[in-house]
């Protein structure tokens, strides 16, 4: 069967976001409650702004499904944009330190960043957080689960039990405004908030993605584009604003000897192993460990602040204040649920590479053989 991919298409305010997914094998519940809740939850959390209030994304299906199944064929996805108005958009001189403006406007050789903001626009997430839900969708197919949550908002960190089951951290995370498990951070991470919004300001942080279920053996060693710790590295960094990823507990386990560092191996029941820490994050030599995997992402602050930074004009080269797009304040909550679409599209990259069928029927016979 082809290797599981997906593309997107569209604009920040063009007509619509289009996702592409191939590689999805026939046979599976169109996942259309899962998909929407996630864009739902890509919408919110605490700090958002006004296009959030305009916008309403649901996915139209426009090919690769038949009486609500796929069909092995390309599946195509529709966002709208009701906030359509890329051709009555103003040009933009000043560029914004922190977006792609200035880079974008020397590399193709204009003085109006307009044509790349639209792309490199964040509104993109919107169709790789559709792609996601797909895979997630295929993944608790096989008893594996994947979650994404906010751990630290600016200078506020919450806690977060590593021994916390799944679904209880998946409950504390949708009764949270900023998407935290921890119940005594969100006051102060609210604060934070609305400190900066006070200020002109905007803020990052470090959110958290966790997947449960997992074989042993996702993955490979062999080759590096095949490492499915660098797979997922790539992916994560690929959402417009991160900057850093940790797996596992990886700047800690930097700072220890290798003797506190490893995860020792122990029986289990049924002739299986164990592991007596998780420091590695469920991820070693490229492959999963059966352990959950651990994956983290540091996200900077929104780069369109209301307390303009210095700036040119691309047209005559003087100092000005940098221009001013309609903006959030905080987006982290937003990028951990994208953050979630990522890595469940990496896993079930992988799924399928290891025990994946042109049906989904005969990819659960050679995942149940093989356990």
């Amino acid at each position: 069967m082809p290797r599981l991919t997906y593309s997107t298409a569209g604009e920040s305010h063009g007509a619509c976001l289009v996702t592409l997914i191939e590689g999805l094998p026939s046979g599976l519940d169109v996942p259309l409650e899962r998909a929407n809740d996630m864009l739902r939850r890509r919408q919110g959390g605490y700090g958002r702004g006004g296009r959030q209030k305009i916008e309403r994304d649901e996915i139209e299906i426009l090919s690769g499904t038949l009486r609500g199944r796929t069909i092995g064929s390309p599946l195509a996805l529709r966002i709208p944009n009701r906030d359509h108005r890329i051709d009555e958009a103003p040009p933009l001189h000043r560029p914004r330190p922190g977006h792609a403006d200035l880079a974008g406007a020397v590399k193709w050789d204009t003085d109006d960043c307009r044509p790349v903001l639209e792309r490199a626009s964040a509104r993109e997430t919107a169709a790789r957080t559709a792609a996601g839900a797909f895979a997630a969708a295929l993944l608790a197919e096989f008893g594996i689960e994947v979650a994404g949550f906010v751990t630290e908002l600016g200078d506020v960190a919450g806690e977060v039990d590593s021994d916390l089951a799944l679904a209880e951290l998946v409950a504390r995370r949708d009764a949270s405004d900023v998407y935290c498990p921890d119940p005594r951070a969100e006051d102060a991470m609210k604060a934070a908030v609305d400190a900066a919004r006070r200020d002109g300001d905007t803020l990052g942080g470090v959110f958290e993605v966790r997947a449960t279920g997992l074989p042993i053996g996702l993955g490979s060693c062999f080759r590096r584009e095949d490492r499915l710790d660098a797979r997922l590295a790539a992916a994560i960094v690929g959402i417009q604003a991160v900057k850093g990823v940790e797996i596992g507990y990886a700047f800690d386990v930097a700072r220890r000897r290798g003797s506190a560092a490893h995860d020792e191996i122990l029986p289990g029941e049924g002739g299986r192993f164990r592991r007596a820490s998780n420091h590695a994050g469920g991820l070693e030599g490229g492959m999963t460990n059966g352990e959950t995997l651990i994956v983290r992402a540091a996200k900077k602050p929104i780069s369109t602040l209301g307390r303009r930074l210095r700036s040119v004009d691309l047209r005559t080269g003087d100092a000005e204040e940098a221009a001013y797009e309609r903006s959030d304040i905080c987006a982290l909550p937003a990028a951990s649920v994208i953050g979630e679409a990522v890595v469940a599209f990496e896993l079930a990259t992988a799924f399928l590479e290891t025990f994946g069928a042109d049906t989904l029927a005969e990819t659960r016979r050679r995942f149940e053989a093989a356990r």
